[in-house]
Formats: C-alpha cells, structure tokens, sequence
C-alpha cells in the first residue's frame, strides 16, 4: 500500500493537504470507531475521483471502509478543501 500511497499522493502534496484536513471529531453519541490514518482516506478518496470507481468498489488495500472514505470527502467537501 506505501507505493501506491506514496504514487497517489506524494509527500509533497501530503505536506500541503494534512494542516488543512479538519480534526477528527469523536461523534457526541459515542459509539463509532476510532480514528484512522488521515492520509490513508484521502488517498483513498484521490483513488475514487482520479479513477471514477465508485465509493462502495474501493479496493480494501486502502486500508480504510468506503463509507469511511465516503463521508471524510463530504466533510472535507464541506469545509472547502
């Protein structure tokens, strides 16, 4: 998963984007899991829009769940990143 990782988003880019990913929030319900590698969902979610596959078709190598990728761009949408 590192060369892809590294592939997708060098560490350049990965430098720019991490000050800029808001913090994970803990959901006030409670439940949920725990955090996740940052830069494993949003090169995840780079795979998604470069290719066009479908949030629910995201190879697991990502390491992380598509709805979990799914709803980081969503948030991440709605910031403005």
């Amino acid at each position: 998963m590192l060369i892809c990782r590294t592939r997708l988003v060098p560490e350049a880019r990965w430098e720019l984007v991490a000050p800029r990913l808001p913090p994970f929030a803990a959901r006030p319900q409670g439940g949920g899991s725990a955090p996740c590698d940052e830069r494993a969902v949003f090169t995840a979610v780079v795979y998604v829009l470069t290719t066009g596959c479908a949030w629910r078709q995201l190879p697991p190598t990502f390491g992380t769940f598509p709805a979990t990728a799914h709803r980081r761009f969503t948030i991440w949408t709605a910031v403005g990143l």
